[in-house]
């Protein structure tokens, strides 16, 4: 609730830590390797913001790749689970009464109309719309813009989460100096050795995520530049404490166990996303959303570290139950789609992004970008990065205040806290309503 600055809605907080063990549990069962205790209970972490260790780990920094292993192989395995890989997400069928009775997807070139009783969009972030980004560069909101083009509710598309050390080596998308790092001890520190957090903030290391990215930033900026430091604190222990952080910093020719690791803020996590209730049902009949794409009141202003695979588990189990129990009709009556977005105007979309809506935010800039934004719409269209740009861009714009992962460098106080919601107009133009 506190790292949420304000917006968490409590009883989703709440339901989230009292089903969060036994979600951690069903993942081990499947298959999850998570670090034991000599007793054979789970390694916990402290990561920023919490109060107490309570992070389940994998080899320090690779919980998210070895859940996805567990969860991908599981899938496989089920006889009633079937996967289109390369499939791609293109657009919704719509029947009556708004209700979504499947998706269009782009296969080998070719488009594909799936009819199904419940969709659940699971699509993934918006990090694909900022220049420097730790997620895929894939994931450019399709799911969220889709959604508010066939009139779902859209919550907090203004807070995103900047990670406030990514491995600034060059690397699209830049590997993830976990945060882990500073829970073991890790100090931040700029171009002179000098450690700069307790000048920031009285938690230095450990300070909320928008404070220590904010912190670098502006490291950064004064042109002193930024360093985590894991010397003393890892050192010799990397490789097999921190082996994707150890491997990474390699390939791009540093050694953390001797050298401080250069970091940079980066598009990690956006806390906003498609309004859902606690099964995971979105404000359209047989839509339900889970994971990043989905605003279930739980992340708020600014995420709790590690609370984003928590709600995927949690919130996805309950989606997936109320998806089978409330399926309906299979009846489409028009194909919503939106149009490509050549990768020439999508990287120029990423800079601005990143300029613009990133870690520091004004009225100017923000401005600039919608005007970009809305240049691009006219020649390309609709395009699905451009629809979730300008629901990130317009509602940071309409926020004049300072939460969270939003700061407005004209606005730096905060108001009495309130949530944004937007359903985009009926009839809201996209490339195709057949």
């Amino acid at each position: 609730l506190a790292a949420g600055a304000g917006l968490v809605d409590p009883a989703m907080a709440e339901l989230l830590a009292r089903e969060g063990p036994d979600a951690v549990r069903h993942l081990a069962e499947l298959g999850a390797p998570f670090d034991r205790t000599p007793d054979g209970g789970f390694a916990q972490s402290l990561e920023a913001a919490h109060s107490r260790p309570r992070v389940a780990r994998v080899k320090g920094d690779q919980a998210g790749k070895a859940i996805m292993q567990a969860v991908v192989t599981a899938a496989l395995a089920s006889p009633h689970v079937a996967v289109r890989a390369g499939a791609r997400l293109r657009g919704l069928l719509q029947g009556a009464q708004g209700r979504v009775a499947g998706v269009v997807v782009q296969e080998a070139g070719r488009f594909t109309e799936i009819t199904a009783p419940a969709v659940i969009l699971a699509t993934g972030g918006i990090g694909g719309l900022y220049g420097v980004t730790t997620t895929p560069a894939e994931l450019q909101g399709e799911g969220l813009a889709l959604a508010a083009l066939a009139g779902a509710m859209i919550g907090d598309p203004e807070f995103v989460q900047f990670h406030p050390t990514a491995i600034d080596i060059g690397r699209d998308p830049a590997p993830l100096a976990t945060e882990a790092l500073r829970g073991e001890g890790a100090r931040l520190i700029n171009g002179a050795g000098q450690a700069f957090m307790a000048g920031y903030h009285p938690d230095a290391e450990l300070a909320p995520r928008d404070v220590v990215a904010r912190a670098i930033h502006a490291e950064i900026s004064a042109g002193r530049g930024a360093f985590l430091d894991a010397r003393a604190a890892v050192g010799e222990h990397f490789p097999h404490e921190f082996p994707a952080v150890f491997a990474a910093c390699l390939s791009g020719g540093i050694d953390p166990r001797v050298q401080p690791i250069p970091v940079a803020p980066a598009c990690h996590y956006h806390m906003g996303g498609i309004v859902t209730d606690a099964a995971g049902a979105t404000t359209l009949p047989g839509l339900w959303a889970a994971g990043e794409c989905a605003s279930t009141g739980v992340h708020g202003g600014n995420r709790l570290a590690s609370n984003s695979l928590l709600e995927a588990a949690v919130f996805g189990t309950r989606a997936g139950q109320a998806a089978a129990e409330g399926a309906g009709p299979v009846r489409a009556a028009r194909r919503l789609l939106t149009p490509d977005l050549p990768d020439a105007a999508l990287q120029g979309l990423r800079a601005a992004m990143s300029r613009d809506a990133g870690v520091i935010r004004d009225a100017s800039g923000l401005g600039r970008l919608l005007g970009e934004i809305e240049a691009l719409e006219a020649q390309y269209g609709r395009a699905a990065p451009l629809v979730a740009a300008r629901l990130v861009a317009e509602a940071a714009l309409a926020r004049r205040e300072s939460r969270g992962g939003h700061f407005r460098a004209d606005y730096p106080g905060a108001l009495a806290p309130r949530r944004t919601f937007i359903v985009l107009p009926e009839g809201t133009p996209a490339s195709q309503a057949a």
